[in-house]
């Protein structure tokens, strides 16, 4: 099976993506992971303004399979949460890139990505 792995992107090996934009960052799980996880039944996210820190936890994925923590893959203070993900938590198995994304950042620190997977390291994980 061949998944989406968009090269504009930064990826955790847990599975999360990053797309930075100017200092922004857009933060969710990769197609990969919805994949894995089945059909996304629950969404829980941070609030705005809550710090986050790479490589710890901000909130959760519920499927219909599992219960999956979901971390941050920089450091950052939450700028947007995506707040249609509470009514409609399936974007995020129909458009893990776009719709589906789960939050914006504040970047604290852009060498952070240095620490992350760029797509053909993460293409070569999933394979």
């Amino acid at each position: 099976m061949s998944f989406d792995v968009p090269d504009d992107c930064h990826y955790l090996a847990s599975h999360e993506w990053v797309r930075t934009d100017d200092g922004a960052a857009r933060v969710g799980i990769s197609d990969f992971a919805q994949d894995e996880l089945g059909d996304v039944v629950f969404v829980e996210l941070p609030d705005k303004g809550d710090e986050l820190t790479a490589g710890e936890e901000f909130g959760v994925v519920e499927s219909i399979k599992a219960v999956s923590d979901i971390y941050a893959p920089v450091s950052g203070t939450v700028t947007a949460v995506n707040d249609v993900l509470f009514d409609r938590p399936e974007l995020v198995n129909e458009d893990p890139f776009g719709e589906g994304w789960m939050l914006e950042l504040d970047l604290a620190d852009e060498s952070g990505l240095d620490e992350l997977l760029d797509a053909d390291a993460y293409r070569d994980q999933i394979e």
